[in-house]
């Protein structure tokens, strides 16, 4: 009897390891049922390969899905009273997944776009390197436009969530506005007082405002080869070093804290629909900024006579390329699943 009571507390082991491929939303709806399954499983097929690659191909795609990249919306588990449907709750998460890829592309876009910033600066970039001037004139097109639409979409977000807090209505949501509000305020005072150190500074000019190109040359600071050659960055200033190790934290958390004050904040129907038409907008500006760029990298930033120019392309940026891409692709999946999800939404109930 002591060994059977340990054979089956073996048993439900392994079922509840098995389990932890889905997420917590998916196991809170099935997961009771599920492992009753699994058990009886277990029990006829001690060891099956066959069996944890489906559990973990299943757990993956159930993932995507609470991500809002695929799939369609889990219900609430029985007993669970929420206002929201989850035909909403889908819609947010896939454009919570939409904003952090696109936060990702805004941040190694303008990694790239600032070394085309500062070559256009001291370079004659259309007579010495038009594939480098044809990138730049797109990339300084989509990014502000880029920019533009990641404003739009907070505005009703901090609308919201200001007119709850000033209501006392925002249990839950004072600590993350304050993270988000805190980090945001060390990139935007970070990036103005590290911007005095552009190196396009003094040149011939270019198409980009110094003060736009010196602020997003700061930012992205950190998105640099540098880190593999400690010699080098021996040579920078204590300051800048110190500030490109903090500024991809503060932009973490910027984020991070903003997907938990969207969560929590459970945005209506109608502010749904306005961010998920922003969303279609987004990505073809994520092409325009991703085929700019990509032109640029494939030519190997246009060598001139045979030598480096200041519009050469470096390892790191066909690693930015990949990267943009693997975002760009996110996001266009993310905005399609929005749609869908938001039609489901909108039907009567």
């Amino acid at each position: 009897m002591l060994g059977a009571g340990a054979g089956d507390a073996d048993v439900a082991r392994r079922a509840a390891r098995l389990l932890r491929w889905y997420p917590r939303t998916w196991r809170d709806r099935y997961g009771d049922e599920f492992t009753e399954l699994l058990i009886s499983d277990i029990e006829e097929r001690p060891r099956s390969t066959a069996r944890t690659l489906d559990i973990m191909r299943g757990g993956a795609f159930s993932r995507l899905a609470v991500a809002g990249l695929c799939g369609v919306p889990v219900r609430e588990s029985p007993g669970v009273a929420s206002e929201v449907g989850p035909a909403r709750r889908h819609v947010t998460a896939s454009l919570l997944t939409l904003g952090c890829s696109l936060a990702v592309f805004l941040w190694f876009g303008a990694a790239m776009w600032s070394q085309l910033t500062i070559g256009w600066q001291w370079t004659a970039a259309p007579d010495s390197a038009p594939v480098a001037a044809f990138a730049t004139v797109a990339m300084s097109v989509a990014m502000p436009a880029l920019l533009a639409v990641a404003v739009l979409a907070a505005l009703p977000v901090i609308a919201v969530v200001a007119r709850r807090l000033a209501r006392r209505q925002g249990a839950g949501l004072r600590w993350p506005s304050a993270i988000l509000i805190a980090a945001t305020a060390v990139v935007f005072f970070g990036g103005r007082h590290f911007g005095n150190g552009w190196p396009g500074t003094g040149g011939h000019g270019g198409i980009v405002p110094g003060g736009l190109a010196a602020f997003e040359w700061s930012t992205s600071l950190s998105d640099s080869s540098y880190w593999v050659h400690p010699g080098a960055l021996a040579g920078f200033p204590a300051a800048e070093v110190a500030w490109m190790a903090v500024s991809p934290l503060a932009l973490v958390a910027a984020v991070a804290s903003g997907v938990v004050v969207v969560r929590r904040t459970e945005l209506s129907l109608r502010i749904l629909v306005f961010e998920t038409r922003l969303a279609a907008v987004a990505c073809p500006l994520m092409v325009v900024l991703l085929a700019g760029s990509g032109c640029w990298v494939a030519t190997e930033g246009q060598q001139v006579d045979g030598q480096p120019s200041l519009f050469h392309a470096g390892l790191i940026d066909v690693l930015g390329i990949a990267v943009l891409a693997l975002a760009l692709a996110f996001s266009v999946q993310a905005a399609r699943t929005a749609s869908r999800s938001l039609r489901l939404a909108r039907q009567p109930a």
